[in-house]
């Protein structure tokens, strides 16, 4: 019992449940990121599989977070640095991050080609939406977890030392993360308008990811208030065109 205590000891104090709610906040700003990603790689399945793939990879990314942070001691160490090269050292985790980065990037860039020309006769970023599985969809969705899932965790590890706070703010981000999986891939899929924005969006997350792990820190409040101002000018022009279809319908 006095090892329960221990864990739960945070919920006697203030500053315990002010970590707890700025760690939640904080997991589930950094899941937008992840969501984004699988919501646009989920819609290019088969549209029975869709549901089932996003619920696979979002339960994928709980159990990633939850295996990461049962081995906490580890991961701190993922900060130290392994190699030097031209006087910058590099740890596991800006390795991590620059992989991710460039993956996200390139991923994000060929499926704005195809978007943009869909009849150039090349394959799709993931291959045509006929012939790709739901295991290739959370091959691809597992990879990107894993670099989010590791970002995150550090991040969690740097916020607090209470273990539990860690895992009650991983669990109710992960949730959050389940119950907005369908609306926003359905609205993403309704709109093609938002596929490119969406897109955009995984570029710029792309670039962080790679900055970070090149040693620049980029403040994440810069690039979701950037999201978010771009997210309201594309709601904008959304009302702008319904009110003209009504006006000429």
């Amino acid at each position: 019992m006095d090892g329960w205590q221990q864990y739960f000891s945070f919920m006697g104090s203030a500053e315990g449940w002010i970590a707890l709610a700025t760690l939640v906040a904080m997991e589930i700003v950094l899941g937008i990121d992840n969501l984004i990603f699988i919501s646009i790689l989920s819609n290019k399945l088969p549209e029975k599989d869709r549901a089932r793939a996003r619920r696979l990879g979002i339960g994928a990314a709980l159990v990633m977070r939850l295996l990461l942070l049962a081995t906490v001691s580890w991961i701190a160490q993922l900060t130290a640095p392994v190699f030097s090269i031209a006087g910058k050292d590099f740890s596991w985790r800006d390795i991590i991050l620059l992989a991710g980065g460039l993956f996200l990037m390139w991923k994000a860039t060929k499926e704005i080609h195809h978007t943009v020309d869909p009849d150039d006769g090349k394959e799709n970023i993931v291959s045509h939406a006929a012939n790709m599985t739901v295991g290739a969809a959370i091959f691809q969705i597992l990879l990107l977890d894993l670099v989010f899932s590791v970002d995150s965790i550090i991040t969690a590890v740097g916020m607090t030392d209470h273990i539990a706070i860690m895992y009650i703010a991983v669990i109710a981000a992960v949730t959050v993360m389940l119950l907005a999986a369908d609306p926003l891939a359905r609205f993403i899929h309704a709109n093609p308008t938002i596929v490119m924005l969406a897109l955009g969006f995984l570029l710029m997350i792309g670039m962080t990811l790679i900055a970070e792990g090149m040693g620049f820190h980029v403040p994440k409040g810069y690039v979701y208030a950037a999201m978010g101002f771009s997210a309201l000018v594309e709601l904008l022009n959304m009302m702008a065109r319904r009110a003209k279809r009504r006006k000429t319908g």
